[in-house]
């Protein structure tokens, strides 16, 4: 019998962060006590000064349709902000704002990627990168993220994977799972590498850009000419803790602006105009917040990074962005979806394992650090005893 459902859905991924964090939710129903470290979402509250802004903006009466591109409020300042902090002339054209920073992706892809196209992307990396490949059609290119380099990119194993098939190279920094962070020595290698290529664009997901514990972020933006071949994404849900607005946006030359807009009318329309009202406050407020976070997820590092160490079996790198660990569990001798499970079920502790993120994660779990350090450290102590116990 033949499927209902069109050949392209077979080729779509999914987050299986949700599905553990839904396995997670049951448990609890039943009456476990379930420590979340699988989902990326900050624990804190988003600032009053930006749920302040939400509410003036629905009392004046933004409920209704926007641009599809986004407000010029919101656009104006997403172009003053990304012009401050990445060193650029950006104008409101080159600016889209979508609903989540997850559709700058889609788009992206959608625009600019055919069937037969390679696309370069790191492996283990964001899920979605691969899924939106596939499912366009296009031939996905892993870039091995290795713990022995710090979870960093190789840029000259970049340089030798670009072809004439190449059409967009997929840049996360720092990093999601890894927390491993792109320098920009490395970043060079690859900008040169596609410097008198026309044809290739850069999606560089910047999402995790304001949460860097050493140095400072670093974007491919800075090199010349790189500007109009990259598609710079960022947004409000890790660094404001607004995963649930669903508010982001993408940077890009205005004719590629033009056809992500285009595909935004073709979706939603428009992103939330109160939501949009948000956004402005948080960019152009008082930052106080977003860098007490940063604090915050910092101390955490320094507890759970030593406590896996603590773990016989397990080894674990500090991260140097976002809010992740990426700990090596080879010497438990599991699998890391049995580890996974072992921990869920057996120890009441919800991580994700490594493959979730590629075929690279083998041996590997991604534990978010997004949680209370009491938490944190319960975790800990429950991972140990199951560890040592099987």
């Amino acid at each position: 019998m033949s499927s209902i459902f069109a050949d392209r859905m077979k080729t779509l991924g999914t987050e299986t962060a949700f599905e553990v964090l839904a396995k997670a939710k049951a448990l609890e129903k039943q009456g476990k006590e379930v420590v979340h470290l699988e989902i990326g979402e900050p624990d804190f509250d988003t600032p009053k000064n930006i749920k302040e802004a939400a509410v003036k903006a629905l009392n004046s009466g933004y409920t209704h349709y926007t641009p599809s591109a986004g407000m010029p409020e919101l656009r104006q300042a997403v172009a003053e902000y990304i012009s401050k902090t990445r060193k650029l002339d950006v104008k409101p054209e080159e600016v889209v704002v979508t609903p989540g920073a997850k559709p700058i992706m889609f788009f992206s892809i959608l625009a600019l990627v055919n069937p037969g196209d390679e696309v370069l992307y790191p492996n283990p990396g964001f899920p979605i990168y691969e899924s939106l490949i596939n499912f366009v059609g296009a031939k996905p290119v892993p870039i091995p993220l290795k713990e022995e380099n710090e979870f960093s990119l190789d840029p000259e194993y970049v340089k030798k994977m670009i072809t004439k098939k190449t059409k967009m190279i997929i840049l996360n920094s720092p990093e999601n799972p890894t927390g491993g962070v792109v320098t920009r020595e490395q970043l060079k290698v690859i900008a040169d590498s596609i410097a008198n290529r026309n044809d290739v664009f850069v999606l560089s997901d910047e999402i995790y850009s304001r949460i860097v514990y050493e140095g400072k972020h670093e974007s491919i933006t800075q090199f010349s000419g790189m500007k109009d071949k990259t598609i710079l994404l960022d947004g409000f849900s890790k660094t404001y803790a607004m995963t649930g607005w669903r508010l982001g946006y993408g940077v890009m030359r205005k004719d590629l602006a033009e056809k992500v807009a285009q595909l935004m009318t073709n979706s939603n329309s428009c992103t939330c105009a109160f939501t949009q009202l948000a956004g402005v406050e948080a960019l152009t407020g008082p930052q106080k917040e977003p860098e007490r976070m940063d604090e915050e997820f910092k101390k955490r590092r320094e507890v759970i990074v030593p406590g896996l160490n603590n773990i016989e079996g397990i080894t674990c790198k500090k991260p140097h962005g976002a809010f992740y660990v990426f700990p090596n569990i080879t010497g438990t001798g599991m699998d890391c979806r049995k580890l996974g499970d072992h921990l869920l079920y057996n120890a009441g502790v919800a991580v994700l394992p490594g493959t979730s993120f590629g075929k690279y994660g083998e041996g590997y779990l991604r534990l978010s650090f997004a949680n209370s350090v009491e938490n944190i450290k319960k975790a800990l102590d429950r991972i140990a005893k199951a560890v040592k116990k099987h």
